[in-house]
């Protein structure tokens, strides 16, 4: 869909702005004549407040695929809005009104009489929020069903709210009226929980355990799309040695420090990279470690290993995991269409893919996820559609819908111009598709979570068959408890079990860093699991 939004200048022109995924273009209203413009400036008048910058821009960047929001008047702007709110104790008031256009809107919030004042502010952005979104519909034409939602867990705010007492009834009309989303999307958010406290009843109740993800950062080669450590492994021989080394030996520290305090491992995750792409002898090597290092490891609920490259699976491998009695994997088509493998960089066929999921079905993997991408370069409805057939050939325990993001860092986005991507309507036609076919075929949404500069302001969505849910996804996603990452570019999540806080620690992403220094890593790792279970564990444990 390309559609033509006027832009207000302050010079008293008027343009328009033709908004497409291939970029922002602005035609003079008489001659239409095509002006490329690298960015967008909207000024912001009559706040200052420079933490209002960044939810402004995020909500920005879902109508403009580049533009720039600023508070001082620094040369021309293409959009001009005049945004103002006033706060007493009980309520924020906000409103909001485009420059030389009869657009205008207005938003009141009452406050908790016991909101910290941290806690007020936040309503107070909202509250803008709410009215900068307002003008910015009217304006463009475009809805956003998310509506001032940019995070990317929505799910965790409805938990939170749920889990608080309030009842579904109230909570849905809450996230209705003060953050615009609509209906689908709350019943969306609804149904994703509903499932994810079947799959894991006590998920409110595990705080006090942990799940571990160990990241293996080496791929055949790196997808155009992807931002993750992910290192081509032809010619890393050396390298991969030492940074196994290092994920040895924080598995033993962490594996030790778990065992000496009582605290349970609820999920492992081994992800990338491609963990498969490493040798059989040196994974079957890696899963003895955490055997011997890891507490209780028959007793934790799930273990899964990425095998997203078809092209890296092999009998060897296969064999390795049945040994370790691990039989949850992921083969990641991504499309079952061979020109759009090459073209985003994934040396696997259609074919390898088919017959590496019948190889692993063959030696005892019952639990299989795939990944499938939604507005994949040259792909329209026609190529999903067939994708979508092909999985029905197969019928994977699980299915994962990604809806292609822009990231920054990636090959993709570097070089944009290279890469035609679906308009805004079919993208989501794809997606309307995918609800479809998962829904009939008895597959049910179970975790989501949504990218900045995703295509068509969708999300990700994961679908599984009855009973076959990833507990890590889950885990990860609504950040329950505490994730330790091991391993190199391996980021750890800290999750306080008595207020919910959350801390980050991140291992370096490139494994030089990493092997120069993952002592050290693991040390502070140890330090900061003392600081949160270090008594209270030990105490558990000794009680226990």
């Amino acid at each position: 869909m390309i559609f033509f939004a006027p832009v207000f200048m302050e010079s008293g022109f008027i343009r328009y702005c033709r908004i497409d995924f291939g970029g922002l273009f602005l035609y003079t209203k008489e001659s239409f004549e095509t002006k490329k413009v690298m960015i967008l400036r909207i000024h912001i008048e009559g706040i200052q407040d420079e933490r209002f910058l960044r939810p402004l821009e995020n909500i920005a960047n879902l109508f403009f695929e580049e533009c720039e929001l600023t508070f001082a008047e620094e040369g021309e702007s293409d959009l001009a809005i005049t945004l103002a709110y006033e706060r007493d104790d009980a309520a924020v008031r906000a409103s909001g009104a485009i420059t030389g256009a009869d657009i205008t809107a207005e938003y009141t919030k009452s406050l908790e009489p016991q909101s910290t004042e941290k806690e007020a502010f936040k309503q107070v952005k909202n509250t803008v929020s709410y009215v900068f979104l307002s003008v910015l519909q009217k304006h463009t034409g475009i809805i956003q069903k998310w509506g001032i939602l940019t995070g990317v867990r929505p799910t965790k705010l409805l938990h939170k709210k749920l889990q608080s007492g309030m009842s579904k009834e109230a909570a849905h009309a809450e996230l209705k009226r003060d953050y615009l989303i609509h209906d689908e999307k709350i019943e969306l958010m609804q149904n994703i929980i509903d499932r994810q406290l079947k799959a894991v009843p006590d998920l409110y109740d595990l705080g006090r355990e942990v799940s571990i993800y160990i990241g293996i950062p080496f791929c055949p080669t790196k997808c155009a799309y992807c931002t993750f450590p992910a290192y081509a492994i032809k010619g890393q021989a050396g390298r991969v040695g030492s940074f196994l080394w290092g994920l040895h030996y924080e598995m033993q520290k962490i594996g030790e420090w778990l065992k000496e305090h009582g605290v349970k491992i609820t999920t492992v995750y081994f992800g990338g990279g491609t963990p498969t792409s490493i040798t059989a002898e040196e994974m079957d090597l890696l899963y003895e470690e955490m055997y011997r290092s890891f507490p209780d490891v028959k007793n934790i609920r799930e273990v899964t290993v990425e095998a997203g490259r078809p092209d890296t699976i092999t009998e060897e491998k296969l064999a390795v995991l049945k040994k370790w009695n691990i039989d949850r994997i992921s083969i990641n088509p991504q499309s079952y269409t061979n020109e759009t493998l090459k073209a985003i960089g994934r040396h696997h066929t259609v074919e390898e893919t088919i017959e590496k999921y019948r190889l692993s079905r063959k030696h005892g993997m019952s639990n299989i996820n795939m990944d499938l991408i939604i507005g994949l370069p040259g792909e329209g409805v026609k190529e999903f559609r067939h994708s979508l057939q092909e999985t029905e050939k197969l019928m994977p325990e699980s299915l994962t819908v990604h809806t292609l993001s822009f990231k920054r860092a990636s090959e993709m986005t570097r070089n944009k111009h290279k890469y035609k991507v679906a308009d805004r309507e079919e993208i989501v036609a794809m997606m309307d598709d995918a609800v479809s076919w998962t829904k009939q075929h008895g597959y049910h949404p179970y975790y989501l979570y949504r990218q900045k500069n995703i295509l068509g302001n969708l999300e990700n969505i994961g679908y599984s068959l009855p009973g076959q849910e990833s507990i890590y996804n889950i885990m990860i996603m609504e950040e329950k408890q505490t994730i330790i990452g091991i391993g190199c570019g391996a980021a750890s999540k800290f999750v306080d079990p008595n207020t919910g806080k959350i801390t980050h620690f991140a291992n370096p992403k490139d494994p030089k860093s990493y092997n120069d220094r993952f002592e050290h890593y693991t040390e502070e790792k140890l330090r900061y699991l003392s600081e949160l279970f270090g008594q209270d564990a030990a105490s558990s444990s000794h009680k226990a």
